[in-house]
């Protein structure tokens, strides 16, 4: 990287400490002071991606990017981990399929050091300032050599390093203090500061803790930021964050069941954001709410795997009682291969090969194939006329009689599938729900009352990200922050 090109980098005592959206309010928040800001997280692990510039990203950073006010590249994460089982993720370097990493070689990931190194470089000839995340912890010894995500990058890149500890989460002294203690001195001395997110309360009663910190640590302290109320409402990147909703006086109730490798979930963060629309997030071991009006069955990263558990947590069972009741069925990529006939894995994709039988809620099947499908598309659909953005990333073909029905057309070519009754519908689009005139559309033929209209997705994300700018700019040392990037180690 340049030396002239600042950059600093928010690292965190743990998962989900309020990585992602701090380093999103920070790239909002130095854009709006004229800086050209872009985003950087050197590995992710994460199965909500997002199709980018011929390839897929994390979807933390394609916020970012936004928030930034900058097109997303495959270059602001270099490394997607997207995990297929316990022990085996595939591996996505500058938005392409590189090959798998077992568990087991999970610190040779070191060899792919040269690849993260040249996106970061490749993103300073054209920035003013990066913001980079982190991911996980450094603490995490055991996995420092060969590290890329932490300070084995901050090291590499000679960035500066501000951590990050969750309060909300409770003994936040001590993750800090003691993320101090087993870090080397060499990695200590990349740290130029600290900072506590998810302050509920008054903050003076946390001066002492403060003070603690600093003296235990060497390092000052950039400030106290206090819980963001409407932090759920923006796109979440790990699965533990998803959150059902309260809506007692919604007008639909749409039940999704959590799948073991659930993607791209952010499919359905306009639903839940939309007033009238109860959005219920079914745990394993809980039924399908049979009071659900609409039940969506979302994207998989290992579909023949996560069909075997929604059948053995008797989904299948519910799902069927559903549709006798009048209920109405989505499936989304992995959800859509779900509904039919069979799937078939003739190259032993997801394991050996093999071919199971799909829901047959649908008269399709689909094969799995090693050619990957990574776009983002403009589509109509068919039934309305009306148009939407969306975006494609998915293994495999599906073909059958329902899809002389198919609800969308993409570049001309006709997308998923219909039951004859009109009553299931499956698609390989992501992301179609965010235009506003679609969602509307699809939820009125729902309910007649489902849809305000009075609600646009796109325009709240933006309103929500200059608030979380706001916010940070307010609790925070940002000035200081600017300053740490500009000086470097």
């Amino acid at each position: 990287m340049s030396a002239r090109t600042p950059a600093i980098m928010v690292q965190g005592t743990g998962s989900n400490v309020g990585k992602s959206l701090l380093v999103a309010g920070l790239c909002r928040l130095f854009a709006r002071r004229g800086l050209r800001v872009r985003p950087f997280k050197p590995q992710n692990m994460s199965n909500n991606a997002a199709a980018v510039d011929g390839g897929e990203i994390g979807r933390a950073q394609a916020l970012q990017a936004r928030a930034a006010g900058v097109p997303a590249t495959v270059h602001m994460n270099p490394v997607l981990l997207k995990p297929e089982s316990d022990r085996r993720s595939q591996i996505i370097v500058q938005g392409k399929r590189y090959g798998r990493l077992e568990a087991s070689a999970f610190r040779e990931r070191g060899s792919l050091l040269p690849a993260v190194l040249s996106s970061f470089e490749h993103l300073s000839r054209d920035a003013d300032l990066i913001i980079v995340e982190g991911a996980g912890s450094p603490a995490e010894t055991n996995l420092r050599k060969g590290d890329i995500a932490n300070m084995g990058f901050a090291s590499a890149a000679r960035v500066p390093v501000l951590l990050a500890g969750d309060i909300d989460r409770g003994g936040v002294i001590a993750s800090l203090v003691g993320t101090h203690a087993v870090l080397s001195p060499d990695d200590q001395g990349l740290v130029r500061g600290f900072l506590i997110n998810k302050f509920r309360g008054d903050v003076s009663l946390f001066e002492e803790g403060l003070a603690t910190i600093a003296t235990m640590t060497g390092w000052p302290t950039l400030g106290v930021v206090p819980w963001f109320k409407d932090a759920h409402m923006l796109p979440a990147e790990d699965a533990l964050d998803l959150t059902s909703g309260t809506k007692t006086d919604a007008t639909l109730k749409v039940a999704v069941p959590i799948l073991p490798r659930i993607a791209n979930f952010d499919d359905l963060d306009p639903l839940k954001l939309e007033p009238t629309v109860d959005l219920t997030m079914v745990p394993p071991g809980t039924p399908l709410p049979a009071d659900a009006d609409l039940i969506v069955i979302p994207g998989s990263k290992a579909t023949m795997a996560d069909l075997a558990f929604f059948r053995k947590q008797g989904w299948d069972i519910d799902l069927a009682a559903h549709l006798r009741h009048g209920g109405k069925v989505v499936g989304l990529c992995g959800g859509y291969q779900m509904l039919g006939r069979s799937i078939s894995d003739p190259e032993g994709i997801e394991g050996e090969p093999s071919i199971v039988p799909g829901l047959g809620l649908l008269d399709v099947e689909t094969i799995l194939t090693t050619d990957k499908t990574v776009r983002p598309v403009q589509a109509r659909h068919l039934p309305s006329g009306l148009d939407l953005s969306a975006y494609e990333i998915h293994l495999g073909r599906t073909s059958g009689a329902d899809t002389v029905r198919a609800p969308f057309e993409v570049e001309g070519l006709p997308d998923g599938a219909v039951s004859p009754d009109g009553r299931v519908f499956g698609t390989y689009l992501h992301g179609l729900f965010a235009t506003d005139a679609f969602r509307q559309a699809f939820l009125t033929s729902l309910h007649p009352e489902a849809a305000t209209g009075s609600f646009y997705y796109e325009a709240e994300v933006e309103r929500i990200l200059d608030a979380l700018a706001d916010h940070l700019d307010h609790h925070l040392d940002t000035d200081q922050i600017l300053r740490i990037a500009r000086d470097g180690l």
